[in-house]
């Protein structure tokens, strides 16, 4: 027996439940892996909530990880006991082992702690479809990243400017401003006094931004509509603040010919060689410095609900992980 946390109920923090489990022998095409860091994640509250129904109840929540092999099944040729691998959109990450597909599993790099590796596996490869595939930045783009001193904020504001984008980013408070800024964030603004919309026009002398991350939801919605240059893109990829409102298509018209998305990360890692790809990318800017991972949050694996408070109250920036 092992230990994970797992919702029997959907609800609070309080519905996050340590205790025994078996997690079995691994079948054909499955590993057995001992996890050494688990990553925080916006979306663990989703699940913890309901928001995003898990497969089945009682559950694991948890989507990234990093840790060694301690078992293979029959037919697993990508990785062998001894490895040390990570992860990324996994449900069930929330343990101290845990069997998965083997070919969701990616060797972990020399050079990268197991530590940055379960905080950035869904936050950076996020980072990386939003900016290179949803929306390819380019250089010369003014973009809006909101929640900019967040887990995905700080990598992607990173990455935009690693690519030559002029970064404007909403934050909470001075303090995340300051770290915005110390992250390739150009123009913070902290949202809790300040317009984003009139600082956005601001900046690009009013035609607006071709394109804005959104991970808050309602409270931002309509704002970051207002943000966007004629034909710009909305991607919506997070709910913060609750899920947007059902609202019009007229309005994208009305607004200027808008593309809208919802993007999610599991549909752009599908195939292994995209899933390969878009890590690789990941592994790559950490490696050679352009995107620096900062992981402020620490908290032992049977301490999930107060991390979980944390998260929700907006304590927390940059990764958090999990110790199991």
């Amino acid at each position: 027996m092992v230990k994970a946390v797992r919702v029997h109920t959907y609800g609070g923090p309080e519905a996050l439940v340590y205790e025994d489990v078996d997690p079995g022998a691994p079948g054909p095409g499955q590993a057995r892996i001992r996890q050494t860091a688990v990553g925080l994640n916006y979306i663990d509250t989703y699940h913890r909530t309901g928001l995003y129904k898990l497969p089945s109840l009682p559950h694991a929540l948890g989507v990234e990880g990093s840790g060694i092999v301690e078992a293979v099944g029959e037919g697993v040729t990508n990785v062998k006991p001894g490895d040390r691998i990570c992860y990324g959109s996994i449900l069930g990450a929330y343990a101290e082992e845990r069997i998965v597909p083997a070919d969701r599993l990616l060797a972990l790099p020399e050079g990268i702690s197991d530590d940055v590796a379960a905080g950035i596996m869904l936050k950076g490869m996020t980072a990386r479809y939003l900016l290179r595939v949803t929306y390819r930045v380019q250089k010369g783009d003014t973009v809006l990243i909101h929640a900019a001193a967040g887990g995905v904020g700080l990598i992607a504001c990173q990455w935009a400017k690693h690519l030559g984008a002029t970064v404007i980013g909403t934050v909470g408070s001075d303090e995340k401003a300051e770290l915005a800024r110390a992250h390739g964030c150009d123009h913070p603004v902290i949202y809790t006094r300040e317009s984003f919309v009139d600082k956005v026009k601001e900046v690009t002398g009013g035609k607006g931004v071709p394109v804005v991350y959104d991970s808050v939801g309602k409270d931002t919605w309509e704002g970051s509509l207002d943000c966007l240059a004629v034909r710009g893109m909305m991607v919506s990829f997070g709910n913060a603040s609750g899920p947007v409102a059902p609202f019009s298509i007229l309005t994208l018209s009305q607004k200027g010919s808008l593309f809208l998305t919802r993007p999610t990360l599991a549909h752009y890692i599908v195939t292994r060689a995209d899933y390969e790809q878009t890590a690789n990318d990941l592994f790559g800017v950490v490696k050679s410095g352009a995107v620096k991972i900062e992981v402020n949050q620490r908290y032992a694996l049977k301490d999930v609900a107060q991390a979980h408070v944390d998260l929700e109250s907006r304590k927390t920036t940059g990764s958090t992980v999990l110790i199991p």
